[in-house]
Formats: structure tokens, sequence, C-alpha cells
């Protein structure tokens, strides 16, 4: 992982909004009487009406940005996801799709030109999208590559009531604010920051929510080594899962991200946590700098979603690895109709990069969740890890 030494230098324009973003959070630490804890700081960071950096305009996707997700890698990763929406549709009357944090608008545009070549086109498709910028690009790019699919498209800034269909979530979860803790010697203290001579720097002290108390107590078992021991607990993720739980009424939703479950997250050697930064496509764990510049994230513990799920009259379906989520989707059967050397190439090389475990295969997982199906989704058993959750 690289020192934030190493780290590109924002341009003067970059700075100046940085430094704007900063003031910000200074005077909301002030108001809060001097510290705030680290899941309203990263909401700041990250969202902060046009200051924080999904909220400002600033390339985040692709080469020019700071990641990269895997609709944008491969269109083949958004016609396989339209595999198992077609298994939901064809359990469920009223077809629609609402799907968070579009991105770029490549994936819902990739989902909707499979469905309607298997003629499952919904009746809407739902975007809820936080960034203005993305939705902008979202609108422009849905307006040029499928036009006469334009009206099919409604972005939404508030949860649906009463929905069926599917729900797509493809990495959401990570970049919502997440609480820090640190347990040593059998004690523990939520993470905060604060504003020390103009300078900001994390501090400790009580937590700040009851939840995270319950959460504690279910930690506290699985780290054997007690001694500064660092992690994360995304309560916005279950409050987020609880909240469409219902509203969903019948049908189905795909949590996708990286993450482990409880066991594996909470492992007593990942005692530094999963929090991490990314600026033009370097990592490094620095969160108390480049405010506004850089995306914030936290792996997700896929077993308190799952609980989630469950505490609201979900069936949890299936859980599995990115790579075998696709590969029952049948992700290597999609394009058998090459002849070009170069796009068989080309292909292979994307199937890859979604499905090793290297790549994205193995640290990808997909949790999936229905309601009120009569039939199981049968691609969501290979490889079935839900005895792991």
């Amino acid at each position: 992982m690289p020192t934030t030494n190493n780290l590109p230098i924002p341009d003067s324009i970059a700075q100046q909004h940085s430094e704007h973003l900063l003031t910000h959070i200074k005077q909301a630490i002030s108001k809060a009487g001097g510290k705030i804890s680290f899941a309203d700081y990263m909401q700041l960071c990250l969202y902060a009406p046009g200051l924080g950096y999904y909220s400002a305009g600033s390339h985040k996707l692709g080469g020019k940005g700071d990641f990269t997700t895997s609709p944008e890698i491969s269109s083949l990763f958004s016609r396989t996801l339209a595999q198992h929406i077609i298994d939901v549709f064809q359990q469920i009357e009223s077809k629609d799709i609402l799907e968070f944090g579009a991105g770029s608008g490549k994936m819902a545009i990739d989902i909707l030109l499979e469905l309607e070549s298997h003629n499952s086109l919904p009746e809407h498709y739902y975007i809820i999208e936080v960034s203005a910028d993305f939705q902008q690009r979202q609108r422009q790019a849905i307006r040029l590559s499928i036009p006469h699919l334009i009206d099919k498209v409604i972005w939404l800034e508030s949860l649906p009531t009463d929905f069926i269909g599917v729900v797509l979530a493809n990495e959401v979860c990570d970049a919502m604010p997440v609480h820090c803790l640190h347990f040593n010697n059998g004690t523990v203290k939520e993470r905060y920051i604060e504003n020390v001579d103009n300078r900001l720097q994390w501090c400790e002290s009580e937590l700040s929510q009851v939840d995270l108390i319950r959460h504690a107590e279910e930690i506290t078992p699985l780290i054997t080594n007690r001694d500064d021991y660092f992690t994360e607990v995304n309560l916005a993720a279950e409050s987020w899962l609880a909240s469409l739980a219902s509203t969903l009424q019948q049908g189905a939703i795909f949590i996708i991200d990286y993450g482990y479950s409880k066991t594996g997250y909470y492992h007593p050697e990942r005692n530094s946590g999963t929090l991490m930064c990314y600026y033009q496509h370097q990592g490094h764990d620095n969160p108390l700098i480049l405010q506004g510049l850089q995306d914030i994230t936290a792996h997700i513990d896929f077993t308190a979603l799952a609980q989630v799920a469950f505490d609201n009259s979900l069936q949890v379906a299936g859980f599995q690895s990115q790579a075998d989520f696709l590969l029952a989707g049948g992700i290597t059967e999609l394009n058998t109709t090459e002849t070009d050397a170069f796009d068989t190439l080309k292909t292979a090389t994307e199937i890859k990069q979604l499905t090793l475990p290297s790549e994205m295969g193995e640290n990808f997982k997909v949790l999936s969740l229905t309601k009120d199906l009569e039939q199981i989704l049968a691609k969501v058993q290979l490889g079935d890890r839900r005895h792991s959750l």
C-alpha cells in the first residue's frame, strides 16, 4: 500500500475545494462541542452538499477517476445480472427494477438491453442517486445509448412504497458511513474526530449509539487478541436494508460488495479494520486528508445484513462469491458468437478479472434476499455460503 507521501498532489482548484470542505467539517466539530463520530465525519467527506466526494462534480469512475467497478470493466457483468433478474421476473406480475447508486449509468443500460433481448423489460427502471453529478451523467448516457427506453428510467429521491420487483445495490453499502471502534484490554471505545490547533486528529470516547453496544458484545468473543483491535460497524447499511425490507412487497434484493461473514470480518488478525481510502486509483488508510477528493470505504459485514434481512421478514436466499454468482448466471455462455480473435481475447480477459480469486471473484460477495417468491432462485444456490454467515 502506498504511503500518503506518494499520492499525487491535487491541483490548485481541487485543493481549494478540499479546504472549503475542511472548513465546513471544522465548523461541524465546533458546533458539536469539540468532536464528531467518524461516521459523521465520513458522511461529510462523502456527501456534504456541493462539497462531498459524491456530491461534487469530479470524475470518480474509470481510468481518470479513483476506482473502477464491475459494470465498468465489462458489460458481461450487467448482462449476467440480468439473467438473475429474469429468474425473479418469472415469479412476479409487476416487474420493476430499483438501482441504488447507478454510477455512470452503464449497468442500467446493459441490463435494459439484455432484458429487451429476452422480451423481459421492466415496467420501470428506478434509480436512487445521491450524486447530482452522477445523475446528470446517467441521464446523458441513457439518452445517448438507449433513447427508445429512456421513458422507462425514473429517478427517485426516496424509496417507493409497496415496491414489487428487483432491487440492485452494487458497491453501495461500502460507501455508507461507518462507526469506528477500538477494543483494548476488555474495554471498547468509539473513535471520534476532533480539531486540535486547527488540525484534525483521532480521539476516543464512549459509544455514541445504543446499537453499537450490542455490536461490541457480539464482536468481543470473536477477537482473541484484545489489545489494540480497531474495526468498524456499519449501522447505516443496516438501517438502509431495514427500510428496504419494509417497502419490498414481493421480489428480490441483490447486494454486491466486498466483504466477509462476521467471523471473517472480525478475525483476530484483522486488527487494523478494513477502512480504506482511494485517490486516483491509489489506496491508503488515512481518511484525515484530501477531504472531498478521495473515496472512503469499509468492507461489509454480510452476517449483520443477513440478520437484518431475517429480522425484517426477508428470506436469505443465497450468499455467494461474485465468481459463483456470475458463473451461475451463465457469464461464459453470453458471448459465444465472436469470430474476431481480439474480441475473444478481450472477453476472456474481462471474465477473468470479474471471476478469478486473485481479482474480483473472491473479494466480492453477493447476498441474495427474497420476499414472497413461491420458488427458490436456483442460480443463487451454486457455491452457496449461507452456512458461513
